[in-house]
């Protein structure tokens, strides 16, 4: 008769017992790198701002001071807490630029509104030349979201002449995220027309604008000078380039300064700050008017989409001249991304304007 081998009892058990301890590990690490964030927005009235906090660490704030111009969200910082925004006006560092006060922050508005310069607008504007530039004010917050993963925060503002009649209606979703080292920036925007029609008039200067840190423009070596919509020059000096990484990317293969003035469904910036690799990207949506965008992307930490500016963004070639009926809205979709970690690739990027832009987007 065939004997039938028993296996030892005590191998069993150690296997069964390594078995389930592994399963414990693996499911305990999973739920560490799933844990979700908590994303929790703060109201600060009396300093106008709504702070946007990442597990109790600062992201950015919604900010409206009375001396700016328009809201904005300043400062903006990637998940290890590190600045991508310019601190100039408001919390300078040294070796920044100082050049173009209304860079702030990241904003929305536009060089030629019914004839009116929102863009530009600041208090270094001679009061004798004020009745040139327009105002957005913030009117107040309808909506603050908090939970994990996600806050929303929803505001009025009203877009307005000199003389401080209302011109536009500005209804805004700002929608903060995140997952892993990525944040997240949806800025939905809607524009209504008041009283009268409005007329947004082919203009370089515009629309969703950022100025970046010093670390993320692209190197410079000479002097330059930058007019506005109104002529004005700015002159924008050589600096130190040490430590200055920063190289613009965008969807059709452009790079560096030659993205200025082309279309592209989104740009990427790539650059280094003190070690830490770094990716903003800006993206278009196929919902927007002027869709893909024409890209105002300076050298120099202005990095922008222009949708309505076509006549000047094309030489000429193209002409939009968008128009608001009394009464008649407009939505404007964008998403910035803000990456920590590494230098995101086209392939990456390209993932991401489709959970944004894709058929499937909630947006």
């Amino acid at each position: 008769m065939q004997q039938i081998k028993k296996k030892p009892v005590g191998a069993g058990i150690f296997l069964v017992v390594l078995i389930i301890s592994a399963g414990f590990i693996l499911k305990k690490q999973s739920a560490v790198e799933t844990k979700a964030q908590k994303f929790t927005l703060v109201a600060d009235a009396k300093n106008k701002r709504v702070d946007v906090l990442v597990d109790g660490q600062p992201f950015t704030s919604y900010f409206y001071p009375n001396d700016l111009m328009k809201p904005v969200l300043y400062p903006i910082r990637t998940s290890k807490g590190t600045l991508i925004t310019r601190g100039w006006p408001y919390d300078p560092r040294p070796g920044e630029r100082v050049d173009h006060p209304h860079h702030v922050g990241l904003w929305f508005n536009y060089g030629d509104v019914n004839g009116l310069d929102f863009w530009n607008n600041s208090t270094a504007i001679e009061a004798s030349k004020k009745n040139g530039y327009g105002t957005i004010k913030h009117n107040k917050i309808l909506k603050m979201t908090n939970g994990d993963n996600q806050a929303e925060l929803a505001v009025t503002m009203d877009w307005q002449k000199p003389d401080g009649t209302n011109l536009l209606r500005e209804d805004t979703r700002f929608i903060f995220s995140g997952s892993g080292n990525s944040r997240y920036i949806d800025r939905i925007t809607t524009l209504t027309a008041l009283k009268e029609e409005v007329l947004f008039k082919d203009n370089k200067e515009g629309v969703i604008g950022l100025r970046l840190a010093r670390e993320l423009e692209h190197p410079s070596d000479k002097p330059e000078v930058f007019t506005d919509a109104s002529g004005k020059a700015t002159p924008v000096a050589k600096l130190n380039n040490e430590g200055v990484t920063g190289k613009y990317r965008s969807s059709e293969g452009k790079e560096g300064d030659a993205v200025w003035g082309t279309r592209g469904k989104w740009v990427n910036l790539t650059g280094t700050i003190k070690a830490e690799p770094v990716s903003l990207v800006l993206l278009d949506n196929p919902q927007n008017v002027g869709f893909p965008t024409y890209w105002h992307a300076r050298g120099y930490g202005l990095f922008a989409a222009n949708p309505l500016g076509q006549k000047a963004m094309s030489e000429g070639k193209e002409e939009l001249n968008f128009k608001l009926a009394p009464g008649k809205s407009v939505t404007f979709r964008h998403r910035l991304i803000v990456h920590s970690g590494s230098n995101l690739t086209d392939e990456q990027v390209n993932a991401e304007y489709q959970k944004f832009a894709g058929k499937n987007s909630k947006l």
